[in-house]
């Protein structure tokens, strides 16, 4: 029986007759003694698809009571925000929007039935008018205390309602049903209940309201984020859930206390941009790739080639637009809809994101310098007009289009290619207009950005983009900058440079990631300094790790104390006399190493590692887990895509983030 079969269809009543009815239930039917009828308790649902599967999830308790007094208390189609204001749900058209990203809609179901099958791993709602039905004849059963009932529908499914424990849902021989789970599962009965806190169903926590930092997440090459092949929405939800479970248990006193609210994570997708109609580049990659091999040609035509794309002076432009304009987008969109938010924002960027965020960084404009390169001599755009310019690029044929959607100069210069298209003007045009206001424009407001050209990275000479905000830090995962900057002729990053508007950067990476490389060479050539050890977010290191220190230790004792034996055995074969000692040279051997293991340790914390970081250490390494340790290269590929659920690494965002507000972080307790 579909769904809608469900909603269309009424129900009559009868006494069970069928053998496949109440007798075999008939043991279990134990009387009782007469209940009240109580009114079941709804709670919203919604439905997530993915792939062939759907699954219905519940929203918080927090969310869900707002949807219902919304529901109860309004006759108009009010919208209410939930999840932390990432989505808002229309509750009359019983749907839920994304707020910051490109989502499709998804049914929203108040609900309070709920029926599972013997192979079902969780119950799954009925829809509302089914459900209405069945509390009907659950309300009558209870107040005439009339049970052993057989509801019909016209569909052919019978639920009997042996007694207020026991409900099961019949499905007819040979009936199609696509609730069914398998063809086997049709004749077997369903398990019906009444009320979410009668089936095992985990509610989530509602997040707390209070945001104290904004974080960006720019993902890397390809559509997907990791071996599930899921999108960068998905990892960054599983990231930012990660992160609410270490603030509840690494700085739980703080949010008793209401120090501490949340840290909201929001991802940028470029690919999709780079990759769409606007550019066209798919369709002139297809036309030239081989026919065989397909599957692997399209792997590599939609993810390995975006290394080349950022390369490529049109292209990394696209990127570093796209980006660009996504962080002041979602950063407007976070302050319209938390005005009372005043913390800071950050940035994250795994892969070559990292690379992407890096080249904006390092393009930035300060205040001062910003206001310089816009209030310089106006060009001769800020003079024409839209209909001098259109006669210029031979296109005035174009004028009366433009002109009825309002558009001047300043604004059709904010325009894209995607925008001019939807205009109906054709690809030379577009190419036409858009190429003018490039050259004409943006090297005119943006002259200053030249400077920075020459701080010697080498990046793509393009026109870099500024944000509307200063980030207060910059996290790397597995990221390639040190080996392009490397590539593009770069040896050293001089200690005095910083960004321009950044004053922190953290290189996180897992030790097996074959992707990730170290930044602190660059900057202090001389020194060989191992990379600071992620704590374990349980405290302390990780079993095998503290073994093979442990060893090592062990080695080094048994070396130092061998090395001692054997110049004792030859002082005494030598018959010097102990007098004649040096002073102090006794048991010299013995403390050698310490002293030099100690006096390292000093001078690695007193090196300064530049200003990129404020002076601070910048290389951060993750710990293996032992399953990993077995084997390296059998790990590697898994290693580059860890990040999003690494409880580690969301850790060191958060006491990133909460030290700049005085915040100190919490052992648990184990």
């Amino acid at each position: 029986m579909s769904v809608s079969q469900c909603e269309e269809g009424g129900l009559s009543r009868a006494t069970p007759t069928s053998p496949s009815s109440a007798s075999s239930f008939e043991v279990l039917d134990m009387e009782s003694a007469h209940a009240p009828y109580r009114e079941v308790q709804p709670h919203w649902f919604f439905c997530r698809r993915a792939d062939d599967n759907t699954s219905w999830l519940p929203f918080s308790r927090e969310d869900s009571d707002k949807l219902e007094n919304a529901f109860t208390n309004s006759k108009t189609d009010v919208v209410v925000a939930v999840e932390g204001q990432r989505y808002d749900v229309h509750v009359k058209e019983r749907k839920r929007y994304a707020v910051y990203w490109e989502q499709a809609p998804s049914e929203v179901r108040r609900c309070t039935w709920f029926y599972k099958g013997d192979k079902d791993t969780r119950f799954m709602p009925y829809p509302e008018d089914f459900s209405k039905d069945l509390e009907d004849a659950y309300k009558k059963a209870v107040t005439l205390d009339e049970w052993k009932k057989k509801l019909e529908f016209p569909t052919g499914e019978t639920v009997i309602l042996h007694n207020p424990k026991l409900i099961m849902q019949y499905q007819p021989i040979g009936l199609q049903d696509d609730w069914v789970s398998s063809p086997s599962e049709q004749t077997r009965p369903r398990t019906v209940k009444r009320g979410v806190d009668n089936i095992s169903v985990e509610i989530p926590d509602g997040e707390p309201e209070k945001v104290d930092h904004v974080v960006f997440m720019v993902h890397g090459i390809g559509p997907a984020c990791d071996l599930r092949f899921r999108s960068i929405i998905q990892c960054v939800n599983d990231f930012r859930s990660v992160s609410l479970s270490l603030l509840a248990s690494h700085y739980k006193r703080a949010q008793q206390e209401g120090q501490v609210g949340r840290v909201e994570f929001l991802p940028v997708n470029w690919h999709s941009a780079l990759h769409g109609d606007a550019t066209g580049v798919d369709e002139d990659i297809q036309r030239i790739t081989l026919p065989s091999i397909s599957r692997l040609r399209h792997f590599t035509n939609d993810t390995l080639l975006d290394l080349f794309f950022y390369n490529s002076p049109t292209y990394c432009q696209t990127i570093v637009d796209t980006v660009a304009s996504e962080f002041n987008r979602l950063h407007d969109l976070f302050k319209q809809r938390h005005p009372e938010f005043s913390g800071a924002v950050s940035v994250v960027g795994h892969s070559l994101g990292s690379l992407i965020l890096f080249d904006l960084l390092t393009n930035q404009r300060k205040e001062s310098q910003a206001r310089e390169g816009i209030s310089g001599e106006p060009g001769r755009l800020n003079c024409d007009t839209l209909e001098q310019t259109l006669n210029r690029l031979g296109l005035q044929q174009y004028l009366d289009v433009l002109q009825n959607e309002n558009l001047d100069l300043e604004s059709l210069a904010l325009c894209n290619d995607s925008d001019l298209k939807d205009l109906g003007i054709p690809l030379g045009p577009r190419k036409k207009i858009l190429n003018y206001f490039r050259k004409k424009w943006l090297p005119e407001v943006s002259a200053v950005d030249y400077e920075y050209f020459d701080v010697g990275i080498g990046q793509v000479s393009i026109d870099y983009p500024q944000f509307e905000f200063h980030p207060q830090t910059f996290f790397a995962f597995g990221s390639p900058i040190g080996m392009f900057l490397t590539v593009r002729g770069l040896k050293r990053i001089d200690p005095n440079y910083a960004f321009p508007t950044c004053k922190s950067f953290y290189n996180i990476y897992h030790p097996y990631d074959p992707v990730a490389y170290r930044i602190e060479p660059m900057i202090v050539s001389e020194v060989d300094l191992e990379p600071m050890l992620i704590p374990h977010h349980k405290g302390r290191k990780r079993m095998h790790l503290e073994l093979k220190d442990s060893l090592t230790r062990m080695s080094m004792d048994l070396k130092n104390n061998v090395l001692g034996s054997l110049r004792t055995a030859w002082q005494s074969f030598a018959r010097l006399p102990v007098a004649a000692l040096p002073p102090g040279e006794e048991g010299e051997t013995t403390t050698e190493t310490e002293s030099a293991e100690s006096a390292e340790e000093r001078d690695h914390h007193e090196i300064k590692m530049g200003m990129l970081n404020g002076g601070r250490r910048i290389d951060y390494v993750l710990q293996e887990k032992p399953i990993e340790s077995f084997n390296e290269y059998l790990f590697a590929i898994q290693s580059h895509l860890c990040y999003w659920e690494s409880e580690d690494t969301a850790l060191l965002l958060l006491k990133e983030i909460y030290d700049n507000l005085g915040v100190a972080i919490e052992q648990p307790q184990q």
